[in-house]
């Protein structure tokens, strides 16, 4: 597959691993990519991942601000095949039109479920059993398109979403190279989707971060691990603000939600509808992230034991 010309449009660092495995088996001609983004203080620049591994490949880079009306230079670059994966803006029907072997998506689900920019945050949060992989060809629409291959996943009790993520991505990179010659040559499958199966992984909002204790223990669980590492949990106790990452769940009979009701050795225990929801990682505001262990050891408990949650 040497010879194969592709456009390969992606952000994050999910795509970056698919696009490495490109690099190993075609001919990645163009790298399309959102544009630079300014962080920190200093407003530094910092360049996607994707940017970077077609830099380190002397590969050429296009980083227009709205695709919908700039992409003659893809275009121009005639590919076979248009490859995407986590871009992060709608691909106008003009651009998925033109490659000879059509525009495909790698997308982290296993379509119809999970349509949108969170699909492996949301597997874990709406507690699934299992997600995956799909290969589809584009369309206009959000993740609508016809199923080429797919395989899955079953998701572990310990995986949060960074696990999640590695995991997804090898998955996806291999299915792909493995899917690759049947598009080529014509043999793929293409399969249309069944809309009435559909759900939806929309981009987390920052409201979705904050724990609510009304919610069962199971429920919290898959939060926590479905925001960790990224953008993580938080929770609110006297006005202070804590990043969770890591927690457990025992179940007992409450009277109250939400409220610091047992205060171990190394964990912070709160009610929840159907229990107690043990915090054994945080981040306090200004500090750095640690094991409630630690702590519990440098503060006065007394200020903690009987408080609300916010």
């Amino acid at each position: 597959m040497k010879d194969l010309k592709v456009v390969f449009m992606g952000t994050p660092e999910f795509a970056g691993v698919i696009l490495n495995k490109l690099i190993e088996n075609v001919n990645v001609c163009l790298v399309v990519t959102q544009p630079d983004k300014e962080v920190g203080r200093k407003k530094e620049v910092k360049y996607s991942c994707v940017k970077e591994i077609a830099i380190n490949h002397h590969i050429d880079v296009f980083q227009p601000t709205k695709i919908r009306s700039d992409y003659q230079r893809i275009i121009d670059a005639n590919p076979d095949i248009i490859i995407t994966c986590a871009y992060g803006q709608i691909i106008p029907k003009e651009l998925i039109m033109y490659p000879r072997l059509g525009c495909i998506n790698v997308h982290a689900s296993l379509l119809p479920k999970l349509r949108g920019g969170a699909p492996i945050h949301k597997a874990i949060i709406d507690g699934e059993e299992k997600t995956g992989i799909t290969i589809m060809y584009m369309d206009e629409h959000m993740d609508t398109g016809d199923i080429i291959s797919m395989e899955e996943y079953i998701i572990k009790d310990s995986d949060n979403v960074g696990i999640l993520h590695d995991e997804l991505s090898k998955i996806g990179a291999d299915l792909l190279i493995k899917t690759l010659p049947s598009i080529i040559d014509g043999t793929n499958n293409r399969i249309k989707q069944d809309d009435t199966k559909a759900t939806y992984a929309y981009n987390i909002k920052r409201e979705e971060e904050h724990l609510d204790f009304n919610k069962t223990g199971k429920e919290i669980i898959n939060q926590i691990r479905g925001l960790n590492p990224w953008p993580v949990a938080n929770l609110i106790i006297n006005d202070l603000e804590y990043k969770v990452y890591e927690a457990y769940f025992e179940k007992k009979s409450i009277n109250e939600v939400g409220k610091v009701l047992d205060i171990k050795k190394d964990a912070i225990g709160i009610s929840c509808k159907d229990g107690i929801v043990y915090i054994t990682e945080i981040k306090p505001f200004g500090k750095k992230k640690m094991k409630v262990l630690d702590y519990l050891n440098g503060i006065d408990k007394t200020n903690l034991i009987n408080q609300s949650v916010n």
